[in-house]
């Protein structure tokens, strides 16, 4: 909820399965990300990359983005933004952006990949999960499994009163690769401490998806990358690290936010 032009207050959409007074990944991104293209997006530009570093806890408190523009070039613009919690920087981002043009000549390799989407849609802030072999669900649980998962969204605004634009829809939903590499058996016990998502495109409506692609795990420390879809196709890619947190494992047997998207 914006309290003035660059400070805002979170919701109760915003909370974290990880603690009671920290705010999820989603929301997080989605702020950066309407921070920066409000601020620099133009129209003959792509936001092409999003990197956000998540490297403190966010808690449920007001938050005041700081943007600069770091260079304006003819075809590549990089900006930056901070997310600043009691005069503290919890969040860092920075997006690239690549001015449109024509394609160079020749064919390319592209990954055969598909994403299976489900019959039906939900309402916004209502995600369907799924897995290999358990398909589509409301809930997250019935996929605590070691197959391939995926998940859709059509986000909440990640500001009150301001409609999200396609770009804070790819960002926001991509976050979730780290919802859908990391779930594991018993639930998700790694806290991703960033994403990067890189967008050939802007998604062409409201609902994006994500599908993991690979998952790499040693001596607690996870790499996770996955596939961002819309009902086209394939977009843009997402990958995040992330460290063992087994203390404050989520286990979705017990989700404290049983009918709210995945954070």
């Amino acid at each position: 909820m914006p309290l003035d032009d660059d400070r805002y207050a979170p919701t109760g959409h915003a909370q974290s399965h990880w603690g009671v007074d920290h705010l999820n990944g989603p929301a997080l991104v989605g702020l950066a990300a309407h921070a920066l293209e409000s601020e620099f997006g133009l129209p003959e530009f792509l936001p092409t990359r999003l990197t956000v570093d998540l490297f403190k806890a966010a808690r449920g408190m007001p938050t005041t983005t700081k943007v600069a523009l770091v260079r304006d070039g003819h075809r590549v613009r990089n900006s930056e933004c901070e997310l600043v919690q009691d005069g503290v920087t919890v969040v860092r981002a920075t997006m690239v952006q690549y001015r449109l043009s024509e394609p160079p000549r020749g064919e390319e390799w592209t990954s055969a990949t598909e994403f299976p989407w489900p019959d039906e849609l939900g309402a916004v802030g209502v995600s369907s999960m799924g897995s290999d072999g358990a398909g589509w669900t409301r809930g997250i649980a019935e996929h605590q499994n070691t197959t391939r998962k995926r998940f859709i969204n059509r986000m909440i605004d990640v500001v009150e009163g301001r409609d999200n634009s396609p770009f804070v829809r790819g960002a926001m939903v991509a976050e979730g690769a780290s919802l859908v590499t990391n779930l594991g058996s018993a639930g998700v016990g790694y806290i991703n401490g960033d994403l990067t998502v890189a967008m050939a495109r802007l998604p062409v409506d409201e609902w994006v998806g994500v599908q993991a692609d690979s998952h790499w795990a040693s001596d607690g420390i996870s790499v996770g990358t996955a596939t961002v879809f819309d009902r086209v196709g394939a977009f843009g890619s997402a990958v995040v690290t992330a460290v063992a947190n087994p203390a404050a494992q989520i286990d979705f047997t017990n989700d404290p936010f049983p009918s709210r998207s995945p954070s």
